[in-house]
């Protein structure tokens, strides 16, 4: 499509207003649905209709439209059972289960006591895959007891085999084990071949393409060996099951309704997987915002989302939805405007019934100046009555904040940002894991590997040969039972064949309390901390209960898991209340009353590593847009007009001047109110007041 192009909506299908089904004497639930809503809920009945796309507009309610639109058709009759909802969290499908069952208690009539309908197939897109990979282990060439490999695992099992291929001994530098395992993801997910990724997103990597394509085909080889699938297997797995077409039907006729959430964040594959389950479009419902796709880096493709209404016979219904329930309008006025001028984007004008403040542009002499406009403004917001957690700092990068950081540890303003140790990856956690998962699957040699060490007399070498004797042998069972350990490992490694028999025949979950037992002493004598890491311990427990098997437990972990861990974790947070701050991408789905963007100019947004290329230019013009429609009520812009390049403690006090960024045009900029900072950090609307100076005499008079 050529720039400044909108892209052009399908006709809308008239669909007739359809009366859900409700008990006598109840009130319509769906009834403080905006006609807007309303129209993408009353998308055809029970029986599978056209494909729909609702353009959700920032704010707008797609997560209330969803829902509602499962609950309608559960109304009208379809069976929760047959119904697919795909989302991009476990977090997301729960959320929209729980939203969808109040309203089907209150359509159906049922009693306090009495559970709505569940929706059995209410996931993520890994989930999904994992299960129906699962049930159909035998039938795929899948042993029954297969392991999913957490992002730490696969690449510690990838460096394993970098290092078999002889790669870590190269005698200029071949790309790390972390790098590799990028490499495959993207190869997968965006369905190029190495040559392509590596050219694309990976050009330090150049000369070496012919290495890594062997060492990716040794990476697959390995894991089907151990009987392993990292998490991008588990959509590559899934998208080679429908690419035969008989097992395509057999999937896809599981399902009368399927529906997708944040469709826009999709990748090359799961867009295919999606068009397999549906290849006519009918019975299927995908929401999303283009303006909104800020993915790219991980093969999320916004190409899904704008030729969805046309991949389909029978063109798909296209409902808008643009009334804001966030934000004030001259907020929006201020978004609407930056999102104008993207090269392709569905045609929509966010609008609100709420007024307030125009946002503002905030110019400061530099990032010191900028992080104390910023404290100032928290502070100030706090004493006005809002509290610390509704207002939030976004930027492009997650550096863009040491200097702010260093100005609220300053003036002792707690403040939380998003990042940090995820809970996997906490060593505690992996040894209880590593636990399962080798008792389980003999043939998972990472988690044999890390088992083996934690015995004491057991090392590298003696973890080897067993892992080799286990690998080699028919039975791998019987080969760790036969392995004879070095004499000081005896007592602890006959423990280990005990608790590992246990645990195969221990039930759900019992058996994770059979090998935090086991696990108990190896705790103590390897953490000094050992008390506070079995909280993370008894929390894994917990969160075991609620899975019925283990599968499904090591399964979901892997691919969902939660962020919390006493491990490296820094000084526990005392306060009720800090200011968050986060990167624009982890921003994506939050809000906040107040709003403050920093280093709102070019080369930091668009950040001067994006602008290659027009798409990676519209990508950061749209994660720019998703930072503004984040606030509720109070927005501002931060604009330092230079950046210091060494610490200025130093001598010559070097610097660049930066320009506001190329997002805020004139006419943009039109919509916010203009603010400077003078040196003391005063706020200066009007800008200086200066005497009238013939200041071009006075410099001619000076020669």
């Amino acid at each position: 499509m050529t720039a400044g192009r909108h892209v052009a909506q399908s006709p809308t299908l008239r669909t007739p207003v359809i009366t859900p089904v409700l008990a006598p004497g109840r009130t319509d639930p769906f009834a403080t649905l905006n006609d807007e809503q309303r129209a993408a809920v009353d998308h055809g009945g029970a029986a599978p209709a056209p494909p729909l796309l609702v353009i959700a507009g920032a704010g707008t309610g797609k997560t209330t439209t969803l829902a509602a639109r499962v609950a309608r058709l559960v109304c009208e009759g379809a069976d929760p059972h047959r119904l697919l909802l795909l989302t991009f969290s476990r977090r997301a499908a729960q959320q929209m289960e729980r939203r969808a069952g109040q309203l089907l208690h209150a359509a159906l009539g049922l009693r306090a006591a009495q559970a709505a309908p569940r929706l059995p197939w209410a996931g993520t897109f890994h989930s999904v895959a994992a299960r129906l990979l699962r049930e159909h282990a035998a039938a795929l060439g899948l042993g029954e007891s297969f392991s999913v490999l957490d992002r730490a695992d696969a690449e510690d099992l990838m460096g394993w085999v970098r290092e078999a291929q002889g790669l870590a001994s190269t005698r200029t530098r071949f790309p790390l084990k972390g790098t590799c395992l990028a490499i495959w993801s993207r190869v997968v997910n965006a369905r190029a071949p190495v040559a392509q990724v590596v050219a694309e997103a990976f050009p330090w990597c150049l000369g070496w393409e012919d290495e890594l394509e062997r060492l990716l085909h040794a990476y697959l080889r390995e894991k089907q060996q151990q009987q392993v699938l990292d998490y991008d297997d588990l959509l590559l797995y899934w998208h080679r099951l429908m690419a035969e077409p008989a097992a395509a039907a057999a999937v896809g006729a599981r399902f009368d309704h399927v529906l997708v959430d944040e469709y826009q964040d999709t990748n090359r594959l799961q867009a295919e997987i999606v068009l397999a389950l549906r290849p006519d479009g009918r019975g299927l419902t995908v929401v999303g915002d283009d303006a909104q796709a800020i993915y790219a880096f991980r093969a999320a493709r916004v190409r899904n989302i704008l030729e969805f209404p046309a991949q389909f016979e029978t063109p798909a219904r296209t409902v808008v939805l643009e009334r804001n329930y966030r934000s004030t309008q001259p907020l929006l006025d201020a978004s609407n405007a930056v999102i104008a001028s993207a090269t392709e984007r569905f045609t929509k004008r966010l609008r609100s019934d709420r007024s307030g403040e125009r946002p503002q542009l905030v110019a400061v002499a530099d990032e010191i100046a900028q992080a104390r406009w910023v404290a100032d403004r928290v502070l100030e917001r706090r004493e006005g009555g809002l509290a610390l957690r509704r207002q939030a700092v976004l930027f492009r990068a997650a550096s863009h904040s040491a200097v702010l950081e260093l100005e609220l540890a300053r003036r002792d303003i707690p403040f939380v940002k998003f990042g940090g140790l995820r809970f996997l990856e906490a060593a505690h956690v992996k040894d209880l894991l590593a636990a399962l998962r080798w008792a389980h699957n003999p043939r998972h040699r990472l988690a044999g590997w890390r088992v083996a060490l934690l015995l004491p007399g057991v090392g590298p070498a003696a973890a080897r040969r067993l892992l080799d004797a286990m690998q080699d042998g028919d039975d791998a069972l019987q080969a760790m039972h036969a392995f004879a350990p070095p004499r000081a490992a005896a007592a602890d490694w006959a423990d280990w064949l005990r608790t590992a028999q246990a645990l195969r025949d221990a039930g759900w979950p019992d058996a994770v309390d059979t090998a935090l037992r086991w696990y108990e002493p190896h705790l103590q004598r390897l953490h000094d901390d050992a008390a506070v890491r079995r909280r993370d311990l008894l929390q894994l427990a917990q969160i075991a209960a609620g899975y019925a098997s283990r599968e499904r437990f090591l399964a979901e972990l892997a691919l969902d898991p939660p962020e919390a861990t006493s491990d490296d974790a820094g000084a526990p947070h005392l306060d009720d209340d800090y200011l968050v701050l986060s990167t624009m991408h982890s921003a994506k789905g939050q809000e906040w009353t107040a709003v403050y963007v920093l280093n709102a100019v070019d080369g930091c947004i668009p950040s001067d590593m994006a602008t290659g290329s027009a798409a990676e230019i519209d990508e950061e013009r749209r994660l720019l847009y998703v930072a503004t429609t984040r606030a509720k009520q109070h927005l501002a812009l931060l604009v330092p007009q230079r950046f210091h390049v060494t610490p200025q403690s130093r001598a010559g006090d070097r610097h660049v001047y930066g320009g506001l960024t190329r997002f805020v045009t004139p006419e943009v900029a039109a919509l916010f109110d203009a603010v400077r900072v003078d040196a003391d950090g005063a706020d200066d609307a009007a800008g200086i007041a200066l005497p009238p100076i013939d200041l071009m005499a006075r410099v001619r008079d000076a020669f």
